[in-house]
């Protein structure tokens, strides 16, 4: 099979918990990181799969690697090549798609709780509906595609994951591993303070986010070990068409 082709667009913000779960599974993956000068593919010819990971910058930044990437949410949606996006990377799938990304009715930045919808296609994705604890980090939002299926919400952002048939976009960073996380809270974010001091619901400070860590990240990689496994499975059926 093709390998995986994973969209990076910061130095910190790498695939993490993606990167281990292919390994694992012994799943081959192209990383292309346009921070580090590298240029996204021309079209998907090479891959069987496409994932598309967060970065600080707006979606809507007037910067060519955020446009290639959404050229390539469209070839792959166009060709039945299933995309996962995680944060921003969701947010460019919305975009592609003709829908809106924009200041998020609340910052989310910690572990925040958001609601899986008690729907069949959210259930596929998430498990059983209700309350569950991702890792958030966004002061942006999307808002739906047209045909798009809400499929999670959360008090501070109603807009938490969607699916288009075999492709997921999700507002949290399902990705994230515990050196990662620690990378983030250590080269830290100049509106974080700002945030945390407007929005103490949705906004959780350093000591709060490595709290809870020890306990939600085994929980949060065991949901990202069934993300992951219904996007790979969606993979496979194309494949074998």
């Amino acid at each position: 099979m093709k390998p995986v082709l994973i969209l990076q667009h910061m130095q910190h913000d790498g695939p993490a918990y993606l990167a281990r779960w292919l390994s694992e599974r012994h799943i081959a993956f192209d990383l292309c990181d346009a921070s580090a000068g590298q240029a996204f593919p021309a079209d998907m010819s090479g891959h069987a799969a496409l994932a598309v990971l967060g970065g600080a910058m707006s979606a809507n930044d007037p910067l060519p690697h955020l446009r290639q990437a959404e050229r390539l949410i469209l070839l792959s949606m166009q060709q039945q090549l299933p995309v996962i996006g995680h944060c921003l990377g969701g947010q460019l799938m919305a975009r592609a798609l003709g829908a809106r990304v924009s200041t998020s009715p609340a910052p989310e930045i910690g572990w925040q709780s958001m609601e899986v919808l008690d729907d069949p296609h959210a259930q596929d994705w998430f498990g059983p509906p209700g309350p569950t604890h991702v890792m958030h980090w966004h002061y942006e939002a999307f808002d739906l595609p047209a045909g798009a299926r809400l499929l999670a919400r959360s008090a501070g952002c109603p807009h938490q994951a969607f699916s288009v048939g075999p492709h997921l976009a999700m507002q949290f960073h399902i990705e994230i591993d515990e050196p990662k996380l620690q990378c983030w809270l250590d080269q830290g974010d100049p509106s974080w303070h700002d945030a945390l001091a407007q929005h103490r619901l949705t906004v959780q400070d350093k000591a709060s986010i490595l709290a809870q860590a020890s306990s939600r990240m085994q929980a949060h990689q065991q949901l990202a070990d069934r993300v992951y496994g219904r996007w790979w499975a969606h993979v496979q059926r194309h494949s074998a068409l």
